[in-house]
């Protein structure tokens, strides 16, 4: 009964060793984001339809552009998705694009002049954040493609120090 018991630790050991346990959870919630993109593109689809309905006279201008700018944040919020599934990464530039469009579309929506004054400096100071991301993102390196900062560091202070014991070894030998 030993070895069967042994036998049985082993292979439980095996499978939460890391590999398996984490290929699970990646299966896992690669089957939640596929099971997302499929609610966002019916809902999609749902609000097409109310979008060309609300086309019909009489014509709503205010209501036709908040469903043009909904489906263009839904749209984003797909693509975002798509990118998750892809690379198992969250695009940062897409996230604050969703974010821009959505505040956006509420000021449009509400109307600037029928907006609060403490309101619209709000949106104001949020837009001017999420645009200093978006430069700030530009002058970020990927971390995605294989290119770790942490790594560089590590490797240009492993370079330093070689060069300093080259130095002093050099020194001690004249």
């Amino acid at each position: 009964m030993e070895p069967s018991s042994a036998a049985s630790s082993n292979r439980w050991r095996n499978w939460f060793n890391g590999a398996y346990i984490v290929r699970f959870l990646e299966m896992v919630q690669d089957l939640i984001v596929i099971s997302l993109c499929i609610g966002l593109f019916s809902f999609m689809v749902m609000q097409l339809r109310e979008m060309f309905l609300s086309l019909l006279p009489p014509l709503d201008f205010p209501r036709v552009t908040a469903d043009i700018l909904f489906l263009l944040i839904l749209v984003e919020l797909f693509r975002l998705l798509i990118i998750y599934l892809k690379e198992h990464r969250v695009s940062i530039g897409v996230a604050v694009e969703v974010s821009i469009v959505s505040v956006l579309r509420e000021i449009i929506v509400r109307g600037i002049l029928e907006t609060p004054w403490v309101q619209v400096m709000a949106a104001c100071s949020f837009l001017i954040v999420l645009g200093g991301l978006l430069v700030v993102r530009a002058w970020i390196p990927p971390t995605f493609d294989g290119v770790d900062p942490e790594q560089q560091i590590s490797r240009r202070h492993r370079i330093r120090l070689a060069q300093a014991l080259a130095e002093r070894d050099s020194k001690l030998d004249a």
